[in-house]
């Protein structure tokens, strides 16, 4: 018999983290989590401060078989005029009873909470964080801070009532199969660019809190129409600088600037799942650090993390710049794989733009919706 039990002690939250570890042993695709980095997601991320999580472990008998965790996301609700629910960090054995009751339990601490309009997963807090269920692109691991999941977990979320809100897409270069037009134009865009005032710099790392709110403004105002999106309030922001501070390679981020104003940016991260997928259980140590600091260096692979211009500079090359820049520093570096990710089915625009460079749409992740 299953039976669903809210997370309350440091203990359960441990084994709610480890979770996944077990269920995925033995795939080979599988990256595990930092427990570091969830555990402060769980319990001291600035998304705490103004919305809630309540996280559920399934048990049958002594043994742990799903979790889940119902989200408020009051900020969201707040700037969408809406009063949804959210549910993430969704993980089962392939069994339609224990999703059944987890999503049962997730719903039931929503409405207890008066939300009344849809829940919608899977989404780790918001759309600024990890979202999306793999649904196409099983056959390679995620990138860093892309999610994955088992193939049946698509027929455990629609026979629980839930169907497609929107898809999102994730797309992949490899080795030097791109279009490096936008590079071979580089000179020219820049110089158009600056008839205009406007100049594409690297991020200055000595000088990062200062970029970091100005990035902030730009991120608020670039991706404000997209759907489902929620601005980040400053501790947030700077919760997330300050970790991707400790991963980034400031020759692959980009910022656009028309005096002294930043008007977009682009972001592409080392792709540390490569060394990720090596620390057993994602604990960082007693060995996992060194696996860390020794590997950081042979990463061949790139995710490009986010790339936005603010309205009223779009469409003046300025994208082009950003991309032609990280394409540029990634064959300098000799790189093998790039990703570019996700973005909404939808947006026509930088679809199109990264067709142009010959992107291959090769992994689909879908947010679901259910009336409450």
């Amino acid at each position: 018999m299953i039976q669903i039990v809210p997370v309350k002690s440091k203990k359960e939250l441990a084994s709610f983290i480890d979770f996944p570890h077990e269920l995925y042993k033995n795939d080979p695709n599988y990256v595990p989590e930092l427990f570091i980095a969830q555990r402060d997601l769980l319990t001291t991320h600035p998304f705490h401060k103004h919305s809630s999580l309540q996280c559920f472990l399934a048990y049958d008998g002594d043994r742990i078989v799903g979790r889940i965790a119902a989200i408020l996301n009051n900020n969201h609700n707040n700037f969408n005029k809406r009063n949804d629910g959210f549910w993430g960090f969704f993980d089962c054995i392939n069994d339609q009873e224990t999703a059944n009751q987890l999503f049962a339990a997730a719903t039931q601490w929503l409405k207890d909470r008066k939300v009344d309009q849809k829940i919608i997963g899977p989404v780790n807090f918001s759309t600024n964080e990890a979202c999306g269920l793999l649904i196409e692109g099983f056959d390679s691991a995620p990138f860093l801070m892309m999610t994955y999941n088992a193939p049946y977990y698509a027929q455990l979320i629609e026979r629980a009532g839930y169907s497609k809100q929107i898809d999102l897409i994730a797309w992949h270069w490899d080795g030097d199969n791109y279009d490096d037009k936008s590079v071979r134009l580089l000179n020219a865009l820049h110089e158009r660019l600056k008839r205009n005032n406007i100049i594409i710099r690297k991020v200055n790392l000595k000088n990062f809190k200062e970029e970091a709110a100005k990035l902030r403004e730009v991120y608020n105002s670039a991706w404000d129409k997209n759907s489902g999106f929620v601005p980040l309030t400053d501790d947030e922001f700077d919760y997330l600088a300050k970790d991707l501070k400790l991963i980034l390679d400031p020759d692959f981020v980009l910022v656009a600037e028309q005096n002294g104003k930043l008007i977009g940016f682009g972001l592409a991260l080392p792709n540390y799942n490569e060394i990720f997928q090596k620390i057993k259980k994602g604990r960082l140590f007693p060995t996992g650090i060194f696996k860390l600091l020794l590997n950081r260096r042979k990463i061949k692979s790139l995710r490009i993390y986010a790339l936005g211009v603010v309205d009223g500079y779009r469409k003046m090359g300025i994208e082009a710049c950003l991309y032609g820049g990280i394409i540029k520093e990634y064959k300098r570096k000799g790189l093998l794989h790039a990703e570019a990710g996700w973005t909404l089915e939808n947006n026509t625009m930088i679809n199109e733009a990264i067709m142009a460079i010959k992107g291959d749409p090769y992994k689909k992740y879908r947010i679901y919706e259910k009336d409450i």
